[in-house]
C-alpha cells in the first residue's frame, strides 16, 4: 500500500516513519516487487524494493519455516502469510497490513 502510494498509504505513514525499528520478512521483498512491477512499473519496484532494505531484513529459515507452516494449518493462512507473520511472532512484532486474511489474530493491525 504504502510502497506503492495506493489509497491507505497514508495510515501507514505513521508505523512507517515513526521512529520504531521496522522488520520485513524476505518474503515481503518478493511481493512488494512482483505486485509493483505489475502494476507500475519495474524502475517503481525496484525503487519500492531500495526503501524496503532500509528495515532489518529477516531470512527465512528451517525453524521459521515450520512456525509458517503450523501457523497455516491452524490458522488457515497462505505459504507466504504465515512467513510473514510468523516472522512477526518470532521477533514480538505487530504485523501491520492492509491483507484481510490476517483479521483478527493476534498482535496484526489490519488497516482500512
Amino acid at each position: 500500500e504504502y510502497l506503492a502510494n495506493r489509497p491507505l498509504a497514508g495510515r501507514f505513514a505513521a508505523y512507517l516513519e515513526g521512529r520504531e525499528p521496522l522488520l520485513v520478512s524476505a518474503i515481503e521483498i518478493y511481493e512488494v516487487y512482483k505486485v509493483i512491477r505489475r502494476d507500475v512499473s519495474e524502475e517503481r519496484a525496484l525503487e519500492a524494493v531500495s526503501a524496503l532494505c532500509r528495515a532489518t531484513i529477516v531470512p527465512v529459515d528451517a525453524s521459521l519455516a515450520l512456525e509458517a507452516a503450523d501457523i497455516s494449518l491452524e490458522r488457515g493462512l497462505a505459504m507466504a502469510d504465515s512467513l510473514v507473520y510468523a516472522t512477526a511472532r518470532r521477533h514480538g512484532a505487530r504485523l501491520v497490513t492492509a491483507d484481510s486474511d490476517f483479521e483478527g489474530l493476534p498482535d496484526a493491525i489490519v488497516m482500512r
